[in-house]
C-alpha cells in the first residue's frame, strides 16, 4: 500500500484562495484530495506577512478544512535553519509574521533574515542590515520572489531588496524558500510517509517560484492559469510541466491520468 501513496504540494496565495476568496471550485479540488486514501497533501507557500497560526485561521474563514500541521511555509524553513545553525537573527519581517521566531534569542544579531514586509524594507532598517552584513552576520533571505500579486496589481516582492543588500554588501544570501530546491524536499519529508519527489505533485501559479523549484526537486510540476500566472509563463521551466485552467482541473489530471 505505501508504494501506491503519492503526494500533493499545493500553492496557497493565486492557486487557492485570492483576496480571502476561493478560486473556482477551489474548496471541492481540496475536499476531493481529502477524500482519496492515496493522497498526501501539503500546503506549501512563500508567504512572509503573516505566522502559520494567522494563515490556518484566514484558510478556515475562507471555507478550506485544514490542519494547522499541513501547512508548511518559507518562515518554517527559515525558522530550522536559524536554529540548526545557532543564529541569532534580526527580523526584517512583519511583526506578525515574526510570531513564528517567538523564543529565538535575537539579542546581538550575527544574521539577518528577510521576507516581504513592507513596513520593515524601508532606507533605515535596510542600512542597519546592511551594517551588520559588512560586519560578518549572515543574510538569509525567506524567499527571493521578485515581485508579487496585490489587490491593485504586480508589486515588488523581496527579491529586489535582498539582491540590494547583496550588492552592497559584497555577499550572497542563503535563500530558505521556494524555489530552493531544498524547499520541496524537505515538504515532501514533513509528511512522514516515504514518497519519492517522483511520485510528487506540486500545482501553483508561478512558473518560477512554484513550478521551476518542484521540477529541479524531481517532482511533477502543474502550473495553473490564475494568480499571478501570464501567457507563455509555461514556456520557461526548463524540463516541462502540465498547464491547467485552476487547481479544480490540476486535481482532476492528478486522479484520472497521474496516479491511476
Amino acid at each position: 500500500m505505501a508504494g501506491s501513496l503519492f503526494a500533493v504540494l499545493i500553492d496557497l496565495s493565486g492557486t487557492v484562495y485570492d483576496d480571502d476568496a476561493p478560486i473556482g471550485a477551489a474548496i471541492e479540488a481540496v475536499n476531493r484530495l481529502r477524500r482519496n486514501p492515496r493522497a498526501r497533501i501539503r500546503f506549501v507557500t512563500n508567504t512572509t506577512k503573516e505566522s502559520i497560526s494567522r494563515l490556518h485561521a484566514r484558510l478556515v474563514r475562507i471555507g478550506f478544512t485544514i490542519d494547522r500541521d499541513e501547512i508548511f511555509t518559507s518562515l518554517t524553513a527559515a525558522k530550522r535553519f536559524v536554529l540548526q545553525h545557532q543564529l541569532r537573527p534580526m527580523l526584517l519581517l512583519e511583526d506578525v509574521a515574526a510570531e513564528d521566531f517567538e523564543g529565538i534569542n535575537r539579542t546581538n544579531p550575527n544574521a539577518v533574515v528577510v521576507g516581504l514586509a513592507p513596513s520593515q524594507l524601508n532606507a533605515e532598517r535596510m542600512n542597519e542590515a546592511f551594517r551588520l552584513i559588512q560586519g560578518g552576520a549572515q543574510l538569509v533571505a525567506v524567499y527571493k520572489a521578485r515581485y508579487c500579486k496585490r489587490p491593485a496589481g504586480l508589486a515588488l516582492g523581496p527579491g529586489p531588496f535582498i539582491q540590494a543588500l547583496e550588492y552592497a554588501a559584497d555577499t550572497k544570501a542563503t535563500v530558505v524558500g521556494k524555489p530552493e530546491k531544498g524547499f520541496f524536499l524537505y515538504a515532501l519529508e514533513s509528511l512522514e510517509a516515504k514518497i519519492s519527489p517522483e511520485r510528487c505533485v506540486m500545482i501553483g501559479d508561478g512558473a518560477r517560484d512554484d513550478i521551476q523549484g518542484a521540477v529541479d526537486a524531481g517532482m511533477i510540476g502543474i502550473l495553473v492559469k490564475t494568480g499571478k500566472y501570464r501567457p507563455g509563463d509555461e514556456l520557461t521551466i526548463e524540463g516541462g510541466a502540465f498547464l491547467c485552467d485552476d487547481i479544480a482541473a490540476a486535481v482532476e489530471l492528478i486522479e484520472r491520468q497521474l496516479f491511476l
